[in-house]
C-alpha cells in the first residue's frame, strides 16, 4: 500500500477513535473535548502511520 494513503487511513481511524471517545462517559461528540481529542487522535494517527509505512 502506498504510504499517503497508510498514514491518511491511520489519521482518520484516529480522528474516528478520538472524537468518539467522549461518548464512553457520556460527553457529546460535538463538545470541545470531542473535538480537542480528535485532533489529538489525527496526530496521533499520522505519527504511527507514519513509523508503520517506513
Amino acid at each position: 500500500m502506498d504510504s499517503k494513503k497508510l498514514i491518511m487511513l491511520f489519521a482518520l481511524a484516529g480522528v474516528s477513535l478520538g472524537s468518539a471517545l467522549p461518548l464512553l462517559w457520556g460527553g457529546s461528540e460535538l463538545s470541545f473535548i470531542s473535538v480537542l481529542l480528535g485532533g489529538i487522535g489525527g496526530i496521533a494517527g499520522i505519527y504511527v502511520g507514519f513509523k508503520v509505512s517506513q
